[in-house]
């Protein structure tokens, strides 16, 4: 029985990086959109490489602190 809860847990693991990782380049997208439309609101035009830096740091700045446990002391 131990083999069999191993490989469930195994697949559900395989399964939730998966969704993490569409979850990660949808977020990605979003923010490519964002930091482009903000650019043209304040008068830029920066380059798709400019664009695409900023948009790679604001989405993994998001992603880890979404994932970093809140440590509340008592």
């Amino acid at each position: 029985m131990g083999l069999l809860d191993s490989f469930g847990m195994l697949v559900s693991s395989v399964i939730a990086s998966m969704v993490l990782l569409v979850f990660g380049i949808i977020s990605y997208f979003i923010t490519v959109f964002i930091v482009q439309v903000g650019a043209g609101l304040a008068g830029y035009s920066p380059g798709g490489d400019f664009v695409a830096l900023s948009a790679a740091i604001l989405a993994t700045g998001a992603i880890v602190a979404g994932s970093t446990p809140i440590a509340i002391t008592e």
